[in-house]
């Protein structure tokens, strides 16, 4: 070969005795094709077969086969985040003059893109009450109604459902079950083990676990419907890069180390903080007070470091004082990072079924890996202010 095409396509080399305990980043756009036939004949590879580099490599296989281990699932999908996993399912799933349902407590984008995207579409929308028993949110479900989406636990102010009661009278209506477990993550809840359909993590968070990563999952018990959520992904476009992969790769194998210790931590200062101003005030589904607790103690293997208080109106100046000098929590969104974070927020306007005590600032704590006294430092500035 002349040189120019050495330089295009190196010799190859053995690779004989070479293991390593990380996993390669196989970047690629073109995948190439021994002969006509095989590139011909390439749809027959099926779904997870190599054909182009948007549907993945062996890298982002790696990463769907641990999140799929993980999640007792039969398939997993990647995508660029979170929220990207969530609306896949809904445009997968909903066509026009079908219904989903809601949780008033449910991400506020999921929110959105019901009262927005999808109303332009035909698609419609129904909110129901976390706090309803599972008789009442069946009572929603209409022939209309093809999807209901839980949150386990719901954003900020943390509500539970009866999961496996709801998936029994959805499923006896005809109504598939989606579950957002990012706050519980697979490593304390499997809902695809209580007869979810779908379940979505934002990977950003704690399996990413460095605030350095935006990557979203779906894992899917049916292999129907992973056939169909693939191929939405391929006519749209998406997928993720190989680069990102290995950084979430990365994060999973410390991520129950990190979990068990921001849970401990969080669970600690929630306990401490309950026994200084009101327990109601302090959102976390593993204390006793929580109307969530029994269903949280009988499903759950553990919790999250994220939890929530309730500001009272008197005294949101001082207590926004104290977040503004804290010296070891960052403020910002998103949470399972290595650093603790304060994301005051006000829930108030999106909500269909206000509750009064949530009608002021709720501040989301989410616990990192700092030493607890320093983080106890400014908590405990911020309580004094309530």
């Amino acid at each position: 070969m002349q040189d120019q095409t050495i330089c295009v396509s190196p010799p190859a080399i053995s690779e004989d005795g070479y293991v390593s305990l990380t996993t390669p980043v196989h970047r690629a756009s073109t995948i190439a094709f021994p002969d006509v036939a095989s590139y011909t004949n390439r749809a027959e590879r099926g779904p997870d077969g190599y054909s182009y580099g948007l549907g993945g490599t062996p890298t982002t296989k790696q990463l769907e086969a641990t999140i799929s281990a993980l999640e007792e699932a039969n398939g997993t999908l990647l995508l660029a985040s979170g929220q990207a996993a969530i609306m896949l399912v809904f445009l997968s799933v909903l066509k026009p003059g079908d219904t989903i349902l809601i949780p008033d407590c449910a991400y506020p984008p999921v929110r959105s893109f019901c009262k927005s995207f999808l109303a332009e579409r035909g698609i419609g929308h129904r909110v129901y009450n976390p706090d309803w028993s599972a008789a009442e949110i069946g009572d929603l479900m209409d022939a209309t109604v093809k999807l209901l989406w839980v949150e386990t636990p719901g954003s900020t102010t943390m509500e539970m459902v009866d999961v496996a009661a709801l998936v029994a009278i959805a499923h006896a209506k005809g109504v598939l079950v989606g579950c957002d477990n990012t706050w519980a993550t697979p490593l304390n809840y499997k809902p695809l083990a209580h007869g979810v359909d779908f379940v979505v993590e934002a990977l950003t968070k704690y399996a990413g676990g460095h605030s350095d990563v935006l990557m979203g999952s779906v894992s899917l018990r049916d292999d129907g419907w992973y056939r169909t959520l693939r191929a939405t992904m391929g006519m749209m476009g998406l997928g993720v890069s190989p680069d990102d992969c290995v950084l979430v790769l990365r994060g999973l194998e410390t991520m129950p180390l990190r979990l068990r210790h921001a849970e401990k931590t969080a669970l600690d200062f929630a306990r401490r903080i309950a026994e200084i101003i009101s327990p109601q005030l302090v959102l976390h589904p593993a204390l006793p007070h929580s109307p969530s607790h029994a269903l949280w103690a009988r499903d759950f293997a553990g919790a999250s470091g994220v939890f929530s208080i309730a500001i009272p109106e008197k005294s949101e100046p001082a207590v926004i004082e104290q977040i503004n000098g804290a010296k070891t929590f960052s403020i910002g969104a998103s949470w399972g990072g290595t650093h603790s974070l304060l994301a005051p927020m006000s829930v108030a306007s999106d909500r269909s079924f206000p509750k009064p005590e949530h009608g002021g600032t709720i501040l989301r704590i989410s616990i990192g890996l700092e030493d607890p006294v320093d983080l106890w430092a400014d908590i405990g500035a911020i309580i004094k202010a309530i």
